[in-house]
């Protein structure tokens, strides 16, 4: 049965959502946060950590070249590579919006 609206709200959407019932038992991480490491003309390097439990698991960094539009690195997980380039893509869609 698939949850309602106010469920994924309330359990599922913030945080760890430990209360989800849909989140997988095994899993390598809780959560993987991004941050910006460097912004330049050229690149833009992407600061990752993937946690669990609180606390990192695996930390590193990914770099965007804007020249040639592809990453320089990528994670071995495409999971984190998808979130990584949906942050970017938001970055460049804020940073955008906010030049005009």
């Amino acid at each position: 049965m698939p949850a309602s609206e106010s469920h994924l709200r309330e359990f599922c959407n913030l945080g760890y959502a430990a209360a989800c019932p849909h989140l997988p038992r095994n899993r390598d991480w809780d959560a993987v946060r991004f941050s910006l490491a460097r912004v330049s003309p050229e690149q833009v390097t992407i600061c990752f950590v993937c946690e669990a439990a609180h606390a990192p698991i695996e930390h590193g960094k990914l770099t965007f070249d804007l020249a040639s539009e592809t990453w320089l690195n990528v994670h071995p997980d495409p999971r984190v590579s998808s979130l990584a380039a949906g942050y970017l893509q938001t970055y460049r869609a804020r940073l955008g919006a906010a030049l005009t």
